[in-house]
């Protein structure tokens, strides 16, 4: 039996490890909004907050991808709106060695969550600039987001023989 580089002849190589690597990350768009300062900020009840969040996902190349987290909040006491914020953080991200089935699960809920410290930061400092106590954003879920967004997407045809 014959060796090549310390192996036995024939035995093919180990097939190179996963990867997810973070290229860059970045505020595509910001926006706080406070239209009722000064009075907005003498508010002595508990603001009712509502925050939305979604990702979108661009490929640039064959291994790397586009990941934008769009988070928006709308703080309100009764009928006044105290303030309004709205942030896309993105990242480019490139995966490769990762079989195709486990890519869009790795985009969607993978590099969200490697982004959401960073835009929960955002939010905080720029509610806090705004004249309010910072908005600290609870953990989000990316795993049930992905499944409600699979669930909400159309069944493929059956195929026909």
């Amino acid at each position: 039996m014959s060796t090549t580089n310390g192996g036995p002849a024939g035995e093919a190589a180990p097939a190179p490890p996963p990867q997810l690597m973070v290229l860059a990350q970045y505020v595509k768009d910001l926006s706080f909004e406070n239209p009722n300062a000064p009075g907005s900020l003498q508010q002595a009840t508990q603001p009712k907050i509502n925050i939305s969040v979604n990702v979108g996902a661009n490929p640039m190349t064959e291994t790397d991808i586009e990941v934008t987290l769009r988070l928006e909040g709308k703080a309100e006491a009764g009928s006044a709106v105290l303030f309004n914020i709205e942030l896309e953080f993105a990242g480019v991200f490139r995966i490769q060695n990762v079989p195709q089935e486990q890519v869009q699960p790795i985009v969607l809920i993978e590099c969200p969550r490697l982004l959401f410290p960073f835009a929960r930061e955002i939010i905080a400092t720029s509610v806090r600039n705004g004249g309010f106590s910072p908005l600290m954003l609870d953990p989000i879920d990316f795993v049930a987001l992905y499944q409600q967004r699979m669930a909400q997407m159309p069944a493929p045809p059956p195929a026909t023989a």
